[in-house]
C-alpha cells in the first residue's frame, strides 16, 4: 500500500524585493523550497502579485490579505537594518498565530542581544522557528572546490561557476528552511479555540482594509474556516 502524501502548504515569502539581487534571491529560494520540499511548501512570492492598482495602500492591503491566507511564513530577516515591511508582516503573522520561520543569511551580527541577531522586540514569539546561516561563508566554501580547477577569472566566468556556486548555496539554504517549515507546521496553535472568531473578526477591522466591513468580515472568517480545516488552528 503506498503511503498517503503530504499535503501542500502556502507559504508567505516575505522579503525585500527592490533591487535585482532581491528579486533574483527570492525566485531561486522560493523555487529551491518547493523542489527540496518535493512541493509540500509553495512559496507566494508578493513581488510576483498582480496589482490591479498600484497605489501604496492597495499594495500594502494585498500583502496583508494574501499573508493572512497562507498557511506559514518565511521572513527575511537579513541586512544591517531589519526591513521593516518584512517586520511589520512578521508581528501580523503573529498576531493570527500563523507558524513562521524566520531567515537570516547575512553574516553580520544586526541586533541588540546575545542571541537572535536582530532587535529583541522580534524574537521569542511561539510557532516560530530561526535559520541562521553565513551564505559568504559556505559560498566561499563551495568555490574553493573550483579554484585548482579554474585558475583564472576567464575560466570562471566562462564556465559559470559562480552561478553553480550560488546555486549550490541556494540548494543548502532552502534545505534548511525545509527542515524548519516542517517543524513549525507541525507545532500545536498558541490561540485558545474560544478566541479564535474574536481574534479574526479583529484582524478584518484592525489594518483599516479599503473594501465593504461584511464583505471583509465573511473573507476572515472563510480564511479562519481554512486554516481551522487544515489543522492550521
Amino acid at each position: 500500500m503506498k503511503k498517503s502524501k503530504k499535503k501542500s502548504l502556502t507559504v508567505y515569502f516575505a522579503s525585500e524585493l527592490f533591487s535585482l539581487k532581491h528579486l533574483i534571491g527570492n525566485a531561486w529560494l522560493a523555487e529551491a523550497i518547493y523542489e527540496h520540499s518535493q512541493g509540500r511548501f509553495l512559496c507566494v512570492l508578493p513581488q510576483n502579485l498582480e496589482q490591479r492598482d498600484t497605489t501604496a495602500r492597495s499594495i500594502r492591503d494585498q500583502d496583508i490579505r494574501t499573508l493572512l491566507e497562507c498557511d506559514l511564513g518565511l521572513f527575511n530577516y537579513d541586512g544591517a537594518e531589519l526591513d521593516s515591511g518584512t517586520v511589520v508582516e512578521f508581528m501580523f503573522a503573529k498576531f493570527a498565530d500563523i507558524p513562521a520561520v524566520i531567515l537570516r543569511s547575512d553574516f553580520r551580527h544586526g541586533g541588540d542581544q546575545r542571541g537572535d541577531p536582530w532587535n529583541l522586540m522580534t524574537s521569542f514569539y511561539p510557532r516560530t522557528a530561526s535559520v541562521i546561516i553565513d551564505s559568504l561563508g559556505l559560498y566561499k566554501h563551495l568555490m574553493r572546490g573550483h579554484r585548482r580547477a579554474t585558475p583564472n577569472a576567464t575560466a570562471r566566468l566562462a564556465g559559470q561557476h559562480s552561478s553553480v556556486d550560488a546555486q549550490r548555496m541556494c540548494g543548502h539554504i532552502a534545505r534548511a528552511c525545509v527542515r524548519a517549515l516542517d517543524r513549525v507546521a507541525g507545532m500545536k496553535p498558541r490561540m485558545p479555540r474560544h478566541l479564535r472568531e474574536e481574534v479574526y473578526n479583529w484582524l478584518a477591522l484592525m489594518p483599516g482594509l479599503k473594501g465593504n466591513a461584511k464583505e471583509l468580515r465573511r473573507q476572515f472568517e472563510r480564511i479562519l474556516k481554512h486554516k481551522v480545516e487544515h489543522d492550521l488552528l
